[in-house]
């Protein structure tokens, strides 16, 4: 699957637009992290618990997404797009999205 977070694919041509394609995930954080958040809150700097745990859940989306791209039968997806909501005070959504399509 050819990812994109532009309008086209160089050197390719879009043959046709088989709709939305979207992956998404919830993630929580643990107490675990929290204690060690709190502890870095304190001295500052990079909160890394909680950088992973963004990645992994981008990672995870991501991946959800190209599923959905293919069983669109697509092979690729332009406008490559995250974004995030606040579900509850400990959890939060990480949504993937892009136009799914064929290339020719």
């Amino acid at each position: 699957m050819i990812l994109s977070t532009t309008e086209t694919i160089p050197n390719r041509e879009i043959n046709e637009v088989k709709g939305i394609a979207r992956g998404s995930t919830v993630r929580t954080r643990n107490v675990g992290r929290d204690i060690l958040a709190g502890l870095k809150n304190l001295v500052g700097g990079e909160i890394e618990e909680y950088t992973k745990l963004q990645a992994d859940a981008r990672e995870q989306a991501l991946q959800r997404m190209i599923t959905d791209g293919s069983k669109l039968g697509a092979d690729a997806i332009v406008n490559v797009r995250f974004t995030t909501s606040v579900i509850t005070q400990a959890a939060s959504e990480v949504l993937a999205y892009g136009t799914a399509v064929m290339l020719k």
